[in-house]
């Protein structure tokens, strides 16, 4: 090689023809484009005129006066943020009172606010799921449990994956690989179809085979149950029988606030807040979202009617949009499924509702389990019969052709 001969782009160390270390960004753009999985960002405005058809505020509580004045009150007294971790400046006493409302809501021993669902379920796998323990999970669970047992795996854990809503296939997976430590995953109701899986057959298993079952009820919380008191509260699973039951519960949907918590047995808090990773090392939920749960919470216990009349909505939505020949998912919450053709149809169908007034949301692979596209409708309580008309018209009047 010849004194002034530079590294060449294959070397790719440098020099005028060093390669683009970021250059597959723009092939792997164009798969997704011919695939029809481009997504963006869109911020909405506070007071535009559409009628919110894809958001989870379930029961209209995030515009409610109590909870914005709450958490109102909480920034001004607390201020914007909480400073820091739960463990060295981020805790306040709203924090607590949450807890122990959301414990006595939920019938739980205890219970442990983080800053989202995400990092909730994350800090309960992980912390739960050591080297040897085996965890046996749904195939359609939600993208932060699936996260949160591949960082489970990542330290040594066997993951066992059971057909969606299968009770005896998870027994069978529980037996294929014994071990001293087995939890069952689930979600209890699947984001994408609002469907609930077989939670009084999950816990019968668990408490035969000696296995922990952890839930995922960020759809459950104030939408099913006797008011809204969430799957377990549905399932009619006795206090008595919940010692190996851990629950996660976001305060984003039917709370309208922003956060997650973990719920369960006090020495599964205990353990959560001496070794969860999302716990000791994130930022405290502030308070002001915390003041904002809280209110709701307080808001739901007093018009406990408010879940039931947001489930009657649901099924409403669905039953008109089945009249129009809508492939529909009959909801067991609050999530409206509607099929769509392909990718391309859905996020075209979306957009054509949005131009006629009315939002939804668009799920396409990967974001589905089952590779179907779809429309994802949620129902909210505070929804009036001229609305829930308006929303029929629209999707219908919009289908692919």
């Amino acid at each position: 090689m010849s004194a002034d001969a530079g590294p060449t782009a294959a070397s790719g160390r440098g020099g005028a023809g060093r390669a683009d270390p970021f250059g597959w960004l723009d092939g792997a753009a164009r798969a997704r484009a011919e695939a029809g999985l481009t997504r963006r960002t869109r911020p909405r405005v506070p007071d535009e005129d559409l009628l919110d058809m894809a958001g989870n505020d379930y029961l209209g509580l995030t515009r409610h006066p109590e909870v914005t004045g709450a958490a109102a009150d909480a920034a001004r007294r607390w201020g914007a943020g909480s400073t820091g971790s739960r463990l060295v400046t981020g805790d306040t006493a709203l924090h607590g009172e949450l807890e122990a409302e959301l414990a006595a809501f939920y019938g739980t021993e205890a219970a442990l606010v983080f800053s989202s669902g995400y990092a909730a379920n994350l800090g309960m796998v992980t912390a739960l799921a050591g080297a040897g323990a085996h965890l046996v999970c749904d195939r359609y669970n939600h993208a932060s449990l699936i996260d949160a047992t591949r960082l489970a795996k990542a330290a040594g854990a066997r993951v066992s994956l059971f057909d969606h809503a299968d009770a005896g296939a998870a027994l069978a997976a529980l037996g294929a690989h014994p071990a001293e430590r087995r939890l069952v995953v689930s979600d209890t109701v699947f984001s994408v179809d609002g469907d609930l899986t077989d939670l009084p057959a999950l816990a019968r298993v668990c408490a035969e085979e000696g296995a922990a079952l952890l839930l995922d009820d960020a759809h459950g919380l104030g939408v099913v149950g006797d008011g809204g008191r969430g799957a377990l509260g549905a399932a009619r699973i006795p206090a008595a029988e919940r010692g190996g039951i851990v629950v996660t519960a976001t305060l984003s949907k039917a709370l309208g606030a922003q956060g997650g918590a973990v719920l369960g047995p006090q020495r599964v808090i205990r353990h959560l807040v001496e070794t969860a990773r999302t716990f000791i090392f994130d930022t405290g939920l502030a308070p002001a979202a915390v003041a904002g749960a809280l209110a709701a919470l307080r808001v739901l216990r007093a018009e406990p009617e408010r879940a039931a009349r947001l489930r009657e909505t649901a099924r409403r939505l669905a039953a008109g949009l089945g009249e129009l020949g809508l492939d529909v998912h009959a909801p067991d919450a609050a999530v409206v499924s509607v099929g769509a053709p392909s990718p391309d149809a859905a996020v075209a169908w979306a957009r054509r509702c949005r131009e006629a007034g009315v939002r939804v949301g668009c799920f396409r692979p990967p974001s589905v389990p089952d590779g179907r596209s779809r429309l994802r409708l949620t129902a909210r309580a505070d929804l009036d019969e001229v609305e829930v008309k308006r929303v029929l018209d629209v999707v219908g009047s919009t289908r692919p052709t």
